[in-house]
């Protein structure tokens, strides 16, 4: 999309890569004027000034906004400016709502008698089908096929529709299941770097920048991609041209230093600089990555670290351009050409890095020996909280205390054993964070080797898997012939897709599972991922640790988190004697040397050349035609939103809160999981009632994450996972609550259908941290679905209250420090909220609670509306209503 410049500053010039002429916006041209030094500024933010050049309108970028950026230094007054992404990333549980949204937009615009091709997405659009294969066969060469089919059998519906949005929708294109996870495929293949695009008879260069509506979208940032993950409300805005309104952001810099040492991984790097951001405190901040300890720092490795800004709290993690960036896309056949024009512009534009470089200015810094990374792990249930490998076994056995020491005898499959709590019953090769750093996999595969050579095999109870980000990784492991020791460890192709990490790890064995429910274990599963909330992995695990895809293959031998690896034998070998894992742990110089040889740029270009092309499945679909999508009143899996239902052309004036009732009231570190699973659908449970109701059979369920282009059962689905505990229900555990001012025990569902039956409007209460984890759209669309119009917290995740406004609901900040219970507040009071008919952003609102014996208590909350922009969303109704009252 051309974009209409002021051009203030005069800083549009030439470029000159070879024979090809490139229009840009020179950085230091500003300098020239007197705006600002570009040295002195992160490596992000003159990104982003580059960004609010070349997207100037008058309008959303203004010059006072450029030079705010230019001549930013630490400790700046906040200053709102506008963001423009070059494209947008999706996978297919975000994105298939997000192109149901854009139909239902579509419809919307044709009852009024305009031209539905109005809507269309202005920017490159990608999404990438990685969330909804499941690991229902595992530990078999036909596994991958098995899983494959299924995969299809169940969602053949969602992906038919998402092959008429390739037809329909301009600038959209998706790659079909069985290919990678969407974070993989853009490191290896989608991100440009530097952005080509033609623009009349010119040619437009500019730094290549996303929004991805997946908050591990940062795996990108280790290429020098500007980007980070959004709800998918704020996504689909910004396909159809709204720019991402934002403050100026502080950025904490990431020194590092040194090299890491010979046994730790880049795994125990992430986890230790996650444990050290997160007492930092950078939520909302950029961390930009510094010194000379990034050249020891392949882009694999950088990958691993920026996949897990979201779990440090950061938008990004971002590692700027150098001579490895260049290496990287040498080697994952990249063009010369695009080569040639990333290098020649980011030298010329002042985004280079080398060791030489001076540290520019950054709000705060810390700083890493790379040297003093040990082997580790993090869990049971966060990722920040970080373990030693040498107290792994201490911290479990923490975490269990006082717990009854129940054992159960189990058969299962020809094999007979005990099952007591500490048992691992998931061990996971999964997840983008490690399956696209060829060192982590084929490290693994080397342990598997000496293990099998040892005479070791995996304990009976377990249920590997391996699930590799792209088929690159499959490759080269064939390449090395590793993947026959993975194989005689059970740790056999499952898929190409997230797969545990996001919950779809699929059934336990029947009698393991029976044996942990009836016994109430605490089962654990170990896992190469980034996500480890309690709930996630598995309905029956209670504890998760996140581990090196080597340190998973090592668990899975030694078949308990109640062993110290670093002291105790995995288990004896075929001589009889004791193994360690130090006898069987690979050398740096054994992975590297087994790196060079294996893993090669033509297994590269070759998974790529037809990445868009789809098995056999994929092509044989029919394909609905039209503009406007056919929508089928059978379907349990695309329907049509309720959004703009009766949606005025103008918007009504801003009104205070009245009369509203709380639905829920939650702790700490509520995450969008606990606000909307993604995992599988319970029968008993609204959501199930309204599949069976509906005709679907139970086991052909799916699951939430699948069903997130059907609101009918996302609503059902609202707080509905099974570790939700809410204080307005003591007692139980799931989506319960009190219907008031009755104190009636019901679902929460059918709670809020009787409240809006009422016409009562609805509000939840939490803790800190509401709304960690996933940028999961449905978190906010759900509730608002329910009726919910307000959410008081003492602090929001960063993602989650964009998006809460973004389908306007209200955030609401407790102020100095108070909390619900030091407010003596019950949840059962009636709440009004006074001063949003004239809100303005961050305003102090005033809220009383009064409760049934007419007793009232007054307090303040900060509305967490942050921005101007966001006060017209909110206003709105949201996000979709703004921009399509725009069109209208």
């Amino acid at each position: 999309m051309t974009i209409s410049v002021t051009n203030s500053f005069r800083t549009r010039d030439k470029l000159n890569v070879g024979a090809q002429a490139f229009d840009i916006q020179r950085l230091e041209i500003l300098e020239t004027q007197g705006v600002g030094t570009i040295a002195k500024l992160p490596f992000s933010l003159r990104i982003l000034l580059e960004n609010l050049l070349r997207c100037e309108d008058g309008r959303f970028v203004r010059a006072d906004d450029i030079k705010a950026l230019a001549t930013w230094a630490p400790g700046a007054k906040d200053k709102e400016i506008a963001f423009m992404p070059a494209r947008v990333l999706l996978q297919d549980f975000t994105g298939v709502p997000a192109i149901v949204d854009l139909a239902a937009m579509r419809e919307a615009v044709n009852k009024i008698g305009g031209n539905p091709k109005r809507i269309n997405p202005l920017f490159p659009v990608e999404l990438v089908i990685d969330h909804s294969v499941q690991v229902d066969n595992f530990g078999t060469s036909n596994s991958f096929a098995l899983n494959a089919e299924l995969e299809f059998q169940r969602n053949v519906e969602r992906y038919a529709f998402l092959r008429w949005g390739q037809t329909s929708f301009q600038n959209f294109k998706a790659v079909p299941p069985g290919t990678g996870i969407c974070h993989q495929v853009n490191l290896e293949y989608l991100a440009r770097v530097v952005c080509a695009v033609p623009s009349g008879n010119r040619v437009e260069a500019y730094p290549d920048s996303l929004v991805g509506t997946d908050s591990h979208t940062t795996m990108v940032n280790a290429l020098g991609v500007f980007g980070w993950g959004v709800g998918g409300i704020e996504a689909e805005a910004a396909m159809l041209g709204q720019p991402s309104s934002m403050l100026i952001p502080e950025v904490v810099g990431f020194k590092l230093r040194g090299r890491l040492s010979d046994g730790a991984t880049a795994t125990d790097l992430v986890l230790t600089v996650t444990e050290m951001l997160r007492k930092k405190g950078v939520v909302g901040k950029f961390v930009e990555f510094y010194g000379s300890g990034l050249s020891s720092l392949s882009v694999p490795d950088r990958a691993t670290i920026a996949n897990m800004a979201p779990e440090y709290g950061a938008t990004m993690g971002f590692f700027p351009v150098d001579a490895e960036t260049l290496a990287y896309l040498h080697f994952t056949a990249r063009s010369h050409e695009q080569i040639a024009l990333v290098e020649a512009y980011c030298k010329e534009q002042a985004l280079f890095r080398t060791d030489s470089t001076p540290d520019p200015l950054f709000s705060d810094t810390l700083e890493l020996d790379l040297s003093t990374v040990e082997p580790t792990v993090a869990g049971p249930k966060r990722p920040q909280d970080r373990v030693p490998l040498t107290k792994a076994k201490a911290s479990f056995t923490k975490a269990v205390e006082g717990l009854p020491a129940k054992q159960a005898r189990v058969k299962n499959n020809g094999d007979s054993f005990d099952l007591s709590s500490g048992a691992i019953v998931i061990a996971a090769i999964t997840s983008c964070t490690n399956t696209s750093n060829p060192s982590l996999m084929l490290g693994a595969g080397l342990l598997a080797k000496k293990a099998v050579e040892r005479g070791l095999q995996v304990k009976p109870w377990v249920k590997t898997s391996l699930a590799p980000g792209s088929k690159v990784v499959t490759d080269y492991l064939a390449a090395s012939g590793l993947n026959i020791y993975l194989d005689k460890l059970k740790f056999n192709l499952v898929g190409y897709g997230c797969t545990t990490c996001i919950g779809n790890s699929g059934p336990l064995p029947e009698a393991i599972g029976a044996a942990i429910k009836e016994n109430n274990l605490v089962a654990v599963a170990v896992l190469s991922g980034n996500r480890n909330f309690e709930g996630r992995i598995h309905p029956l695990v209670r504890a998760n640790y996140l581990a090196s895809p080597p340190l998973v293959v090592a668990y899975a031998l030694a078949g308990r988190m109640d062993v110290d690896l670093t002291t105790e034998p995995l288990g004896n070998g075929s001589d009889g004697k004791p193994v360690y894992l130090r006898d069987i742990w690979p050398t740096p110089q054994e992975v590297e040397a087994t790196v060079r040889a294996s893993v090669t740029s033509e297994q590269y270009r070759k998974e790529y050349s037809a990445v868009y092309e789809g098995d056999a499945m994929w092509k044989s679909m029919p394909v609905p035609q039209g503009d406007l999508y056919q929508w089928d009143a059978k379907s349990t899996y695309i329907k049509l939103p309720p959004y703009f239902e009766n949606m005025s052309k103008v918007a009504a004036p801003l009104a205070d809160l009245q009369g509203a009732r709380v639905l829920a009231v939650l702790g700490d570190s509520i995450t969008t999981d606990h606000i909307s699973p993604a995992g599988s659908i319970a029968t008993e449970s609204p959501a199930g009632k309204y599949l069976i109701a509906n005709g679907v059979k139970p086991h052909d369920f799916n699951s939430y994450g699948a069903r997130r282009g059907n609101h009918e059962v996302m609503m059902r689905g609202t707080f509905a996972n099974i570790r939700l505990k809410n204080q307005l229900a003591p007692g139980t555990e799931g989506g319960w609550t009190n219907y008031q001012p009755v104190g009636e025990q019901m679902t929460i569902y059918d709670a809020a259908v009787k409240y809006r039956e009422a016409g009562v409007p609805l509000v939840v209460i939490a803790g800190k941290e509401y709304g960690s984890g996933s940028s999961r759209d449905w978190a906010a669309k759900g509730p608002r679905l329910l009726g919910i119009r307000a959410a008081m917290a003492e602090s929001f995740e960063r993602i989650h209250r964009s998006n809460l406004v973004g389908m306007g609901i209200l955030p609401c900040q407790f102020m100095n420090g108070e909390t619900l219970q030091s407010l003596g507040l019950t949840g059962k009071e009636t709440y009004s909220i006074e001063g949003v008919s004239t809100l303005t952003p961050r305003k102090t609102l005033t809220v009383r609670a009064k409760s049934d014996d007419g007793k009232e208590k007054q307090f303040s909350v900060l509305a967490r509306v942050d921005t101007p922009e966001e006060i017209l969303y909110y206003q709105n109704g949201g996000i979709l209503q703004y921009v399509l009252r725009q069109m209208i």
